[in-house]
């Protein structure tokens, strides 16, 4: 690297951890690092986590990025981060609980509240889920209304990030579009849909381009890092950070994350929106481009459940075993909703569930039945998605499941696309705020410059005799299971629910 290369910095903030890369003028990564973070579940259908540990793993995540660099060299960070999270402050910035997240579920009773206000899917072109941010306010405002009463500021997680790197109250229309408070049409706040959970402007962060700027370095982190005080990109919601971190940016341009929750992605030139399958319609990263998502709530996490579940020492032993034992007709099946369902289902209630089981079942079949059941459910994810006609001919492939040829193998052949494998794919969300960390400095740079495509490490090619079985029998019996297990899902709701008075 020159003696003279500047250097950006992205970071990400997931669930499970806060990932930071450094990136040079070329695009190549320099160096990564990454802090974990654990998720509380103190009641059923509940997911929260201490923002405090947020900026704890943000410290030691770029730490450990920043040594042996010289950091003079940083000319502009970019934020990614896990959605929809519901940050609380007072009017001392003062954490009021702690962070509600995309996953949490108790907010289904808001959820059909906020469906009953006019033009609520015509404005957010979404459905009111729970794992939205407006519904967890209104939860709030009904049951924690001594909380509610002193929020001055409702900040999604990585704009957290921001206000501690930067003290400003700023956001992106990507992400703010996953709050249920944005027309994403227009790319800016609803006053309708901010009053119908008794919030206003006043309480939201300003919305900005993911590549615009947004604030610049404290000075006081400035000097800890040995870095001048930079711009900061107002950056992205994950998923929409990770498309921009392997060049899916324009039209048509689709993929497939594989993390905790499972995405499928397609960009769009103009607002579209499918709310009645649960497809979710968000802006991107970039201006004048939006994107349809369809979310499965547990993807990659379905593999450590069953790891734990059966004794398997560590995923990595999971797809070895299942590999192993090979592929066969009519073994038992998974269906993947451990905490609910997004897309298409939007059922909090729903749950995971092994059946079709047999005396001689026995771990290696529950593997396979576990990497089967997530792939069908991300069939049912992109269904969904191209029945609003956008439709892509190969889908890059991110996140920690891409690493397994096995599982993308197989995923291949359910979907019946091609999926197309990228270096960089595993850090996909944190390259993308270092792309528009890039971008804010160099707004004149050239797209295709700043964010090209990753070179193609694989490609897998759907089995088509392979894809019809999946199609035809095995994705039909899914979708029977799940519909005759709903009743089931909803007693237990009613005697399991959490209501605190």
């Amino acid at each position: 690297m020159e003696a003279s290369a500047r250097l950006y910095l992205g970071i990400d903030l997931g669930t499970s951890s806060v990932k930071a890369v450094l990136i040079d003028d070329a695009g190549a990564v320099r160096a990564s690092a990454s802090s974990p973070l654990t998720v509380a579940h103190p009641h059923p259908r509940w997911s929260e986590q201490d923002p405090a540990a947020w900026w704890a793993a943000t410290e030691a995540a770029v730490g450990e990025v920043l040594q042996g660099m010289d950091a003079r060299r940083v000319a502009a960070i970019g934020l990614s981060g896990q959605m929809h999270g519901a940050t609380l402050l007072d009017r001392s910035d003062k954490v009021l609980r702690p962070a509600i997240l995309w996953n949490d579920g108790r907010s289904d009773i808001e959820c059909a509240e906020l469906e009953k206000v006019p033009g609520f899917r015509e404005v957010t072109g979404n459905l009111a889920m729970p794992g939205f941010t407006a519904p967890k306010l209104a939860w709030v405002r009904r049951h924690e209304p001594d909380v509610f009463s002193r929020v001055a500021k409702v900040l999604l997680p990585k704009d957290y990030l921001r206000l501690r790197l930067t003290g400003e109250y700023m956001t992106d229309a990507s992400d703010a579009a996953g709050t249920l408070w944005l027309d994403v049409r227009k790319r800016q706040w609803s006053d309708a849909m901010l009053a119908a959970t008794g919030l206003d402007r006043s309480h939201m962060p300003e919305v900005f381009e993911g590549s615009q700027p947004a604030g610049r370095l404290r000075k006081e982190l400035a000097e800890r890092w040995g870095m001048d005080t930079v711009p900061v990109a107002a950056g992205g919601g994950d998923n929409a950070a990770g498309a921009v971190g392997v060049g899916i940016v324009r039209h048509g341009q689709a993929m497939l994350s594989l993390g905790t929750s499972g995405v499928y992605f397609a960009v769009s030139d103009g607002f579209r929106a499918s709310p009645e399958t649960a497809v979710h319609s968000f802006c991107h990263a970039l201006p004048d481009t939006w994107h349809l998502m369809s979310v499965m709530l547990n993807a990659a996490s379905c593999l450590d459940f069953t790891a734990r579940l059966t004794g398997y020492p560590d995923v990595g032993a999971l797809l070895a075993d299942a590999e192993q034992a090979g592929w066969e007709r009519n073994g038992p099946m998974f269906l993947p909703y451990l905490t609910g369902e997004r897309t298409p289902h939007n059922n909090p209630h729903a749950r995971g569930s092994f059946t079709n089981l047999g005396p001689d079942t026995d771990r290696a079949d529950l593997a396979h039945a576990t990497l089967e059941g997530v792939g069908l459910g991300l069939l049912d994810g992109l269904l969904a998605v191209e029945g609003t006609g956008l439709v892509a001919d190969d889908i890059t492939v991110i996140g920690g499941g891409s690493r397994s040829h096995y599982w993308t193998q197989m995923l291949a052949d359910i979907i019946g696309k091609t999926l197309v494998l990228r270096s960089g794919g595993e850090v996909g969300p944190a390259l993308g705020a270092a792309r528009l960390a890039r971008l804010a400095v160099e707004p004149d740079a050239s797209l295709d410059e700043v964010c090209p495509m990753p070179p193609v490490t694989a490609v897998r090619e759907p089995d088509a005799a392979r894809h019809a079985y999946f199609l035809q029998t095995r994705h039909p019996l899914f979708r029977r299971s799940y519909e005759q297990l709903k009743p089931l899902y909803t007693d237990a709701a009613r005697s399991d629910d959490f209501r605190p008075s």
